[in-house]
C-alpha cells in the first residue's frame, strides 16, 4: 500500500476508534454517575465513527468486498453500528451503543493494525449479492443478541426489584421485546434468501468446504423460525427469547466465523 493510502487508513482508523468508544463513554454515562443519559451527543459520536469506518473500509479494502477473517469482522461491525444508528431514528435504543460501538471499535483496531493486508477476492455478481444478503442478516441478528443481552439484563434486574439509576440508560423493556422480535424477523428473512441464494448460486459445495457452515446455518435457521413460530403461536417472550436468541446467534457466530476461522487461520485456506 503507497504511504500516503497507508497514512490515511491510520488515520480514519484512529478516528474510528476514538469516535466509537467516545460514543460508547457518553451512553454509558448514567451506569457511573447516575446521571442523565447524553443520547444525542452519544449517537452524533457514534455517526462520525461510522462515517470514518466506512470510508477505512473503502480505503483499505479497496471499495470492494473484502471477506477474509479479520476485513469480514470489522465489516460486520460497521453495519451493525450502522443499524443501531438508523434504528435509533425511529426507536430509543441508544443503549444498544454501550455494547455494540465498543465491539466495533475492537474489531476495526484488529483488522486496521494487527492482522495481515488481504486484498478482495474477484466475485462474481451473483456470489457478491449472496454474501451482501448473508452480512446484513448477521449484522441484524447480531442487534437482535446484543438487545436479548439487555433484555435479560432488565428482567433479572426487575425480578430482584434492583431499579438503579444505570437502568436509565438501557432502551424501555417493552420496547426492547418489540424490537427484538422485528429485528429477528427481519433477520430470519435475510438468512433464509442467504440460503436460497447460496443454493442456487455457489457450486461445488464440498470442495469449498462450506458443508459446516451451511449445516450450521441451517440450524440456527431453523432456531429463529422455531422462536418466531413460539411467539407467534403461544407469545414466548422473556428469558425463553432470550436463550433462544443467544443460541441461535452463537450457532450463526460458528457458522459465518468460526468456520472461516478454522480454514483461514488454522488451515490457510480461503473460506
Amino acid at each position: 500500500m503507497p504511504h500516503c493510502a497507508s497514512m490515511i487508513v491510520t488515520i480514519l482508523s484512529l478516528a474510528a476508534v476514538a469516535f466509537y468508544l467516545s460514543a460508547a463513554g457518553v451512553l454509558a454515562r448514567p451506569l457511573a454517575t447516575g446521571g442523565q443519559p447524553l443520547a444525542r451527543v452519544g449517537m452524533a459520536l457514534a455517526t462520525v465513527a461510522a462515517l470514518a469506518h466506512a470510508a477505512l473500509l473503502l480505503t483499505a479494502h479497496r471499495g470492494t468486498l473484502d471477506l477474509h477473517f479479520f476485513a469480514a469482522l470489522s465489516l460486520v461491525a460497521w453495519i451493525a453500528s450502522a443499524l443501531t444508528l438508523v434504528v435509533n431514528l425511529s426507536r430509543p435504543v441508544a443503549g444498544l451503543g454501550i455494547l455494540i460501538f465498543p465491539l466495533s471499535a475492537a474489531f476495526l483496531a484488529v483488522d486496521a493494525f494487527l492482522a495481515p493486508r488481504t486484498a478482495p477476492e474477484s466475485m462474481s455478481w451473483q456470489i457478491e449479492l449472496h454474501v451482501t444478503i448473508a452480512v446484513f442478516a448477521f449484522g441484524i441478528l447480531s442487534i437482535a443478541a446484543a438487545l436479548a443481552i439487555l433484555l435479560a439484563i432488565q428482567e433479572r434486574a426487575l425480578r430482584r426489584s434492583r431499579f438503579g439509576h444505570w437502568l436509565r440508560a438501557l432502551p424501555p423493556l417493552t420496547l426492547t421485546e418489540v424490537l427484538l422480535f422485528r429485528l429477528i424477523a427481519v433477520g430470519f428473512v435475510l438468512l433464509t434468501l442467504t440460503l436460497i441464494t447460496g443454493a442456487l448460486f455457489v457450486g461445488n459445495l464440498f470442495s469449498q468446504h462450506l458443508v459446516h457452515k451451511t449445516v450450521l446455518s441451517i440450524i440456527a435457521w431453523i432456531v429463529f423460525g422455531v422462536l418466531l413460530w413460539g411467539r407467534w403461536k403461544y407469545g414466548w417472550r422473556g428469558i425463553r427469547a432470550v436463550y433462544l436468541t443467544l443460541i441461535g446467534m452463537g450457532i450463526l457466530l460458528l457458522a459465518f466465523f468460526g468456520t472461516k476461522a478454522v480454514l483461514e487461520l488454522i488451515l490457510h485456506r480461503t473460506a
